[in-house]
């Protein structure tokens, strides 16, 4: 899965500077970004780490970063390529 969303990401980016695709690609990765939120707040609740894959990470705590990341690119995405 994390490769999965990982070529996403890259696919995404490649869209942005394609002109005939930029608009929606802008669109997809706005809803990309709200559709992997509840993901990462999963993975907190069960103190997911991300760098061992193991179940001792920072927990909720690191949601005080993660959400306003997320807020963060989807309100980027918005202003540079659909406003």
């Amino acid at each position: 899965m994390i490769y999965v969303t990982g070529l996403l990401e890259v696919m995404g980016a490649f869209g942005l500077f394609i002109p005939v695709l930029s608009r929606l690609t802008g669109m997809l990765l706005i809803v990309f970004f709200m559709l992997i939120l509840p993901t990462n707040i999963y993975a907190s609740m069960r103190y997911l780490n991300y760098e061992t894959a193991t179940f001792d990470g920072k927990g909720p705590g690191y949601l005080w970063f993660r959400i306003p990341f997320q807020l963060l690119l989807i309100g980027w995405t918005y202003y540079f390529v659909l406003r």
